[in-house]
């Protein structure tokens, strides 16, 4: 099968294109080589490096017609994971998210739909979408299930962290939260993802190409990029750690995400691949919660070094408080069913780091610039 990867040079690009190659798909990678996921030799990253020598590498930015054009001619499938994808960052870069995801996105179905530069031979897509357009997620409140909007800033100065029921202001409790749960994200970026997933599934039903969304949390594991200050909490606290700084917790470290290793990841994508399901998005998680405090110990236990690890109080806007997948469908449907616990995956992910050189992210500027902004209270 002849499949293009936007966003191939990183992480779960990346991962992708050597799972595909492996089992004998030809692919071709598009990717704008971003200095902030590659550093400042991007040419040279190890995302880079790892991709195997059968791919084919085109360098190009997906808002560029000319890209697209060097890469679709005859293929058959396109994995569309180009995107900027740091929650803090979009509330402030709002112009640059919008015009990357959605836009990107827009002008891929704009050629398929004009049957420009050979790109005819599409039959299939399949796009990274986010846990992040659900915003706070399913909750269970007094009366059934509510959907909590955004934290109020007076509760978050309060040190009051948990979601309120917002039909009696009790404190909700979280669950697992499913595919027809309310879409209310709470950042620029998870609207972005929105708009994304809504775009190719509308469009795909439109041109007559099956189309899937996979909704995916919070992915980590080896190749994941330590350089970008701005998403992977794993990633941050490991170069934190490994140089000996203090991990700052913001809130009370009792948020949680559901963490899914990257192997099970590229499993979902390529069962998403390989299914004939279309029109339909798809939650990819574990369907269990590890709050942030325990991530950090779980770390500093792997690492035997690093600074002391803090319970801040300190608050993003646009954060969420929890999200946990509901995997239901995904299990149905497509056979998706996650194998590696988070305990096995860190240990995994902490023993790669081991092996990578670790410099400055830039974390503590990327900190300071939400400050400035008004955004880290």
């Amino acid at each position: 099968m002849k499949i293009l990867i936007t966003g191939g040079a990183g992480f779960i690009g990346s991962a992708l294109a050597i799972a595909l190659a492996e089992r004998g798909d030809e692919i071709t990678v598009l990717d704008n080589l971003s200095p902030q996921i590659h550093g400042e030799n991007p040419e040279t990253s190890a995302l880079v490096q790892r991709l195997p020598a059968s791919v084919r590498f085109v360098t190009g930015d997906v808002r560029d017609r000319a890209a697209w054009a060097a890469v679709l001619a005859g293929q058959e499938v396109v994995v569309h994971l180009a995107a900027e994808t740091g929650t803090g960052q979009s509330m402030y870069e709002i112009d640059r998210y919008v015009d990357v995801n959605a836009r990107g996105t827009s002008l891929l179905l704009d050629i398929l739909a004009k049957k420009e530069a050979g790109s005819e031979s599409v039959r299939r897509l399949v796009v990274a979408s986010s846990r992040a357009i659900y915003g706070e997620g399913k909750y269970q409140g007094r009366n059934g299930f509510v959907y909590p909007g955004a934290r109020s800033l007076r509760d978050l100065q309060a040190g009051i962290f948990e979601c309120r029921d917002p039909e009696t202001g009790d404190i909700a409790t979280p669950v697992p939260t499913d595919e027809s749960s309310r879409i209310h994200p709470s950042s620029i970026y998870g609207i972005t993802k929105q708009v994304q997933e809504q775009l190719m599934l509308t469009g795909g039903a439109s041109l007559g190409i099956g189309a899937v969304a996979l909704r995916y949390q919070n992915v980590y594991g080896p190749g994941q990029s330590l350089k970008n200050p701005y998403t992977g909490i794993l990633s941050i606290f490991s170069t934190l750690l490994l140089q000996g700084k203090d991990v700052n917790i913001f809130e009370d470290g009792k948020e949680s995400r559901d963490f899914v290793f990257i192997d099970d990841v590229i499993d979902a994508t390529i069962a998403a691949i390989d299914s004939d399901v279309t029109g339909t998005a798809y939650n990819v998680g574990t369907g269990e919660a590890t709050d942030v405090l325990t991530v950090a110990h779980l770390l500093k236990s792997n690492y035997g070094v690093g600074g002391e690890i803090k319970v801040s109080g300190n608050f993003r806007i646009g954060d969420i408080r929890h999200n946990i997948a509901d995997l239901s469908n995904i299990k149905h449907d497509i056979g998706f069913v996650p194998k590696v616990s988070f305990i096995e995956g860190v240990k995994a992910f902490s023993q790669w780091v081991k092996t990578q050189e670790i410099s400055d992210s830039g974390y503590e500027r990327s900190v300071n610039e939400l400050r400035v902004k008004g955004l880290l209270k």
